[in-house]
């Protein structure tokens, strides 16, 4: 199980856009993490550079979430991680959509509303 200290990188999954195949996953807070833990060093620490790795997991995640359900699941999961970010490891999750090339639907940030994510 990771730190919660390494959660606010979470934030990031809620910045891309979900594909939208019809199939019945449900997305855990541990894939989230999981998929996600390979970002933490960029977003606790800065850094020069985003791991491919990072990248990776996040079109992982993303390849996963086929349903609204999932992807608001997804959300309140790295909104619930990110509550004990601060603002700078905010600012750096929020770059990781555009260094990773991936659009985002909507603003990152601690205070999304999660049943506003389709």
């Amino acid at each position: 199980m990771l730190n919660k200290q390494l959660f606010p990188l979470l934030l990031i999954c809620i910045a891309v856009p979900w594909p939208m195949v019809a199939e019945d996953v449900t997305i855990t807070c541990n894939l989230v993490y999981s998929s996600l833990e390979p970002c933490l060093g960029y977003v606790l620490g800065g850094g020069l550079s985003v791991p491919s790795e990072c990248c990776g997991g996040i079109k992982s995640l993303l390849s996963t979430g086929y349903t609204i359900d999932d992807r608001q699941s997804a959300c309140k999961c790295i909104k619930s991680a990110g509550s004990n970010a601060n603002e700078a490891q905010v600012n750096r999750a929020a770059t990781l959509p555009r260094i990773c090339k991936t659009n985002v639907p909507f603003k990152i940030s601690p205070h999304v509303d999660c049943s506003k994510v389709n």
